[in-house]
């Protein structure tokens, strides 16, 4: 009989095969509006044959990276996007049946690489009101369990977690030798990083993605962040030449492109603010803590909002169930005022 990894047999996966070029997209947390065609043109125009003919090479974009987010290169190792980077700590430092606890809901991704390599998900739910206790994370914190993944700001919800709380759940890892992934996709949509908790601690790892505020979803760069003998082993998993040269290239071009990060951020927060305040003049219930996404409860039934949505108005918005007192609700990921203004207008005449 040929062999199947039994866990993929009972793997639940759903691949979106429509295409989504066209349409305005707030279904995925990536920038809805993008990065400017003048900066893509002039980021494309530096592009040489060598640069695609050759082998990606990572160092040099690498020591870039760890000047600009305070790093050693030996600290570093970059992924094919942030998801590449959570597989890698699982797989790394996770046995084969040992248990992951992390917070639901969050990202799916956690609870399908814990199953796709034989692991334990062990969740953490909110309470109904969507408060969450950070006890209820620490009471989880034992010595059978191997892995813990928090992600800083919690995607849906966009909880968030203070100094006191982290400084108690790294202890509490310590004593029951837990190993802590603390997940910042949306860091730059929140002024504080636990990246200095990785670079001081063993147990403790950060990864972190250019898709979301730095808008290239579409090149795959993420990051593993920790101390050098640690990023070691997961640097023994990543297949050579991971990172393709043009998303090194971009990524290379944001972060040393005087005032983008800043001006992005700035966009970014006052279009999230105007759609927020224009909800709540329309009476909806608006869920809206940090992060690039916020849950709205509609008017009308959720499910049939979204696809009248996409097939009306050309815009991408995602349901969910049983989200505490919302119940059935929008999530939906905020940009730039202009693309906020569009939205608004499908749901003022959609949503009634």
């Amino acid at each position: 009989m040929y062999y199947l990894n039994e866990h993929l047999a009972s793997l639940n996966r759903i691949f979106d095969q429509n295409s989504r070029e066209g349409y305005i997209r707030m279904d995925l947390n990536e920038n809805p509006g993008g990065l400017s065609g003048e900066f893509i043109h002039k980021v494309l125009s530096t592009v040489t044959p060598e640069l695609v003919s050759k082998y990606p090479e990572q160092l040099a974009f690498t020591q870039k990276l760890g000047k600009f987010i305070g790093a050693e290169v030996s600290q570093i190792c970059l992924t094919n996007g942030s998801a590449e980077a959570v597989r890698y700590v699982i797989e790394a430092y996770s046995r084969p049946g040992g248990k992951i606890v992390s917070v639901s809901p969050s990202y799916a991704m956690y609870e399908v690489y814990a199953n796709m390599y034989g692991r334990q998900h062990v969740p953490v739910h909110y309470n109904e009101d969507l408060t969450f206790d950070v006890d209820n994370i620490i009471e989880q914190i034992k010595p059978d369990v191997d892995l813990l993944i928090v992600l800083n700001p919690n995607n849906p919800v966009g909880d968030v977690y203070t100094t006191e709380e982290m400084d108690r759940i790294i202890a509490a890892a310590k004593v029951n030798e837990v190993t802590v992934l603390i997940d910042e996709a949306y860091h730059y949509f929140y002024p504080h990083s636990f990246i200095g908790y990785a670079l001081n601690n063993n147990n403790v790892f950060v990864t972190r993605t250019f898709s979301k505020l730095f808008s290239l979803a579409g090149c795959r760069l993420g990051y593993v962040v920790g101390q050098a003998d640690g990023v070691t082993y997961i640097q023994k998993l990543c297949t050579p030449h991971n990172i393709n040269a043009f998303s090194m290239k971009f990524a290379e071009c944001i972060i040393e492109e005087p005032g983008m990060v800043g001006a992005l951020i700035a966009k970014q927060l006052e279009g999230k603010n105007f759609l927020i305040s224009e909800l709540r003049k329309r009476n909806y219930e608006v869920n809206a803590k940090e992060g690039n996404f916020i849950f709205i409860k509609p008017k009308t039934d959720a499910d049939e909002l979204v696809s009248r949505m996409k097939k009306e108005k050309k815009i991408l918005i995602k349901s969910y169930n049983g989200i505490g007192v919302l119940g059935k609700c929008l999530r939906v990921s905020t940009g730039e005022t202009e693309i906020m203004r569009k939205f608004l207008s499908a749901i003022d005449e959609l949503d009634n």
